[in-house]
């Protein structure tokens, strides 16, 4: 995958949560490691997410099968020996030994098949690991963005509690100095609560978010020093919807597998049939019989009137009959969820771009000429209220607005099997 840019973006206002929020990408000093990129997340989750290291043993175990679907019937041995206490007393009471080796051969091509069957089936089971890869590095997206976002919220809740209290300090020594009524002040005060718990709120949503998402990289116990750096604001995606359902055709894993089975299944039916051909045993012996000695063969070869495997061969016809339907219906979700996702990302980008590009600057606006109006005097208390209120509104819902941009791309990277984000 092709390595992401990230840019650094600044906080626009005290209160106001600009339109481009970006973490500092200097690696911090002492022993506090390096803050990172989604990409380096989705890498460590490739090597050290423990239900990927699950699937990737399972198909090692599937891949196993191949050596058992290619084995040949074993030969046989046997040894016998009667009255060997007595002595040879010529053809009346001889001792007696006989050696017999046996084996039986395989018709039909059964070993072909067999041997076809299991590699299809790992084949299989190879796409079916890389859709499990696929929902890791889909899960560990989210979880990303939501940290990024999470930060993102933390350090405007904190900028604005700490811009807030010094605002609180100027109206109590306005209140001190009886510019304000006791009210006025107290109203001013009250709301410091509301800034308070966006603070405390936020604190606990960022927490939550690092331990999920280093819980999906495998650490077997989260570190409180743990950092990540990425974009708030989502890039624009510049392929097209069309282009992304022939990608997704062209990538899917759950297609692929869905493929594959047509081809385990074909190769079932083959070995169904061939399993309903006779298997001949083929035996060579040599006796000794006091102080003479004999050779001999058998060839045994079981006559299948009722038993040709009848029930299995059609079970298998019926069963590869199905498979290709799942094809078909594996098919049409594919494109299914392509369409579904990009719906979805092109609302919601129409959204954040609104807030990126109008809303952030007009509350911005109203909340620098409501507050100077309050410390002026020509607006009231309620009306400037009313201001901050709509700025933290916005801002919220800024964030959101981003944040559903994310997710609906990396639904997008997801449903097409391809690395969307530019």
């Amino acid at each position: 995958m092709a390595k992401k840019k990230h840019r650094i973006l600044l906080v626009a206002s005290c209160l106001l949560f600009a339109a481009c929020i970006a973490f500092p990408q200097t690696q911090p000093s002492g022993s506090t490691p390096a803050a990172i990129t989604m990409q380096q997340a989705v890498d460590i989750a490739r090597m050290k997410n423990p239900t990927l290291l699950s699937a990737q043993q399972n198909l090692l175990s599937v891949k196993a099968q191949e050596i058992q679907a290619g084995v040949r019937a074993n030969p046989y041995f046997g040894f016998t020996g009667s009255n060997i206490t007595l002595p040879a007393q010529g053809a009346s009471n001889p001792y007696q030994y006989s050696l017999q080796v046996s084996r039986l051969f395989e018709r039909g091509e059964k070993r072909r098949w067999r041997l076809d069957s299991a590699r299809s089936t790992t084949a299989q089971t190879d796409a079916q690991y890389h859709l499990q890869e696929q929902q890791t590095v889909f899960a560990v997206r989210q979880a990303f963005t939501s940290f990024v976002i999470a930060k993102a919220a933390k350090k405007l809740a904190d900028d604005n509690l700490a811009d807030y209290r010094h605002e609180l300090d100027i109206g109590r020594e306005r209140y001190k100095a009886g510019d304000i009524a006791k009210l006025d002040f107290e109203r001013l005060d009250l709301q410091l609560a509301q800034f308070e718990t966006d603070e405390s709120n936020a604190v606990t949503n960022a927490q939550q978010a690092s331990i999920q998402l280093q819980a999906l990289l495998g650490y077997d116990k989260p570190r409180p020093d743990f950092d990540v750096i990425g974009d708030v604001v989502p890039p624009v995606v510049s392929d097209t919807m069309e282009n992304l359902e022939q990608k997704a055709i062209a990538a899917r894993p759950d297609l692929h597998a869905a493929q594959l089975g047509v081809a385990v299944a074909d190769a079932n039916v083959k070995l169904a049939y061939a399993n309903g051909t006779t298997d001949p045993t083929l035996e060579g012996e040599y006796d000794r019989s006091g102080t003479y000695n004999s050779a001999g063969f058998s060839l045994n070869i079981p006559i299948r009137i009722f038993d040709r495997n009848q029930g299995n061969k059609e079970t298998s016809k019926y069963v590869a009959q199905a498979s290709r339907f799942t094809e078909l219906a594996t098919r049409n979700q594919v494109i299914a969820d392509v369409d579904q996702a990009w719906s979805g990302y092109a609302n919601a980008k129409v959204l954040s771009d609104r807030y990126n590009g109008h809303y952030i600057d007009e509350a911005k606006d109203v909340l620098d000429i409501a507050q100077f109006s309050y410390q002026h005097g020509g607006l009231a208390l309620i009306d400037y209220l009313d201001a901050l209120r709509e700025s933290r509104s916005v801002t919220s819902d800024a964030l959101n607005a981003y944040s559903q941009t994310w997710m609906a791309i990396h639904q997008l990277s997801f449903a097409t099997a391809t690395e969307i984000i530019p």
